[in-house]
């Protein structure tokens, strides 16, 4: 089957719309997610689930699915759950609800359209989306984990969010097979459109509510300076900048930074944006740097850092006059192995230093 101009119009149309669903904030549509709930199982082969119990966050979500799941495994009918009270839940039936439609879909779809059709069809919707979402889905899963009193625990509850149903964020995958109106993926696809994570069992499955708050970069990735980027109503939060977990006092220290304070930070991913956010020139300045090496195209300066690369710089002056006849000096970003100021000139220009011999700066 060719994908036709129509049909990548289609697919491309229905990529936009399961992108808002998975950056969706408002409250969960509570009914029409319980209808897709009991359609998934249906779906399944297995009789609707006797319970169906909303909870707050992916990180309540996953610490009743471990209770559940461990009572299971140790033969106990009847799970007194805080908040909740008694559950016999039954077995995990991710396979059943999830997995088993998403495999009869995806074979069918990828025999329709053929070799060449499913990796277009792929591109222009999951493959779309798979980054940015998957990058959202990763953070949440971390964060859940850095719930866990021990490194047992969170390690318990890490394994728990990947038996979940990821709700809203199963979007890369369900533009492409809801685009193509498969039936298999109907009740998945209303719980998406609904709400956010959910666990289902034999007998109880656990849903929960979308984010309430979601703040993101121009990269598509969590960030948001004082306040948490991600948040849910249970008061469960992800603190980021630009992607990076950071502690929820991280940006509020950022005004009283020195470079004292930067070399002793011991996380060498937050030293990195302390630098970043302090100013290179402003760093080397004030933390008495003297230049590595200098000749006719600049200055090269290096940074050490504890456990962690150098940061090499050159400082370069422009040859052309601003309009009140000073001269501007820029910053050059330069791999650590640079060892001379040409060196790192050259390779800005993806040239060897042999090979830069400009006629005429500008």
């Amino acid at each position: 089957m060719t994908v036709t101009t129509e049909l990548a119009d289609a697919l491309t149309a229905a990529t936009l719309r399961w992108e808002e669903v998975a950056l969706r904030t408002d409250p969960a549509d509570r009914d029409r997610a319980e209808e897709g709930i009991r359609l998934a199982y249906r779906i399944g082969g297995l009789a609707e689930p006797e319970r169906i119990v909303w909870v707050g966050s992916p990180a309540e979500g996953a610490r009743i699915a471990v209770r559940l799941a461990a009572g299971e495994r140790d033969g106990v009918r009847g799970v007194e759950v805080p908040g909740v009270g008694v559950l016999d839940a039954g077995r995990s039936v991710r396979h059943e609800v999830r997995t088993a439609p998403w495999e009869r879909a995806r074979a069918d779809v990828h025999v329709r359209l053929g070799s060449t059709g499913w990796p277009v069809a792929w591109s222009l919707t999951g493959g779309a989306l798979w980054n940015r979402v998957g990058r959202l889905t990763d953070r949440v899963r971390g964060a859940v984990a850095a719930t866990g009193e021990s490194e047992e625990a969170g390690a318990e509850l890490r394994a728990s969010t990947l038996d979940a149903v990821l709700g809203q964020h199963d979007a890369p995958w369900l533009s492409l097979f809801d685009a193509l109106g498969r039936p298999e993926v109907e009740g998945l696809v209303r719980v998406a459109e609904s709400a956010g994570w959910w666990w289902p069992f034999e007998r109880v499955a656990l849903v929960c509510e979308r984010p309430a708050e979601l703040h993101l970069d121009d990269s598509g990735r969590l960030h948001r300076a004082g306040d948490p980027a991600l948040s849910f109503p249970d008061g469960f939060a992800l603190h980021a900048w630009h992607g990076m977990p950071v502690p929820a006092d991280f940006a509020a220290s950022l005004a009283a930074l020195t470079p004292e304070r930067i070399r002793a930070e011991e996380n060498a991913e937050l030293r990195r944006v302390m630098l970043e956010h302090f100013g290179y020139e402003r760093y080397l300045a004030e933390s008495n740097a003297t230049p590595v090496h200098r000749d006719e195209t600049g200055v090269l300066w290096r940074i050490d850092l504890p456990e962690d690369e150098s940061v090499a710089m050159v400082e370069v002056v422009n040859s052309t006059a601003e309009p009140d006849g000073t001269f501007r000096t820029y910053w050059l970003r330069v791999p650590p192995f640079t060892g001379t100021a040409r060196e790192g000139v050259a390779w800005t220009f993806g040239l060897r230093e042999a090979d830069y011999q400009p006629v005429k700066e500008t």
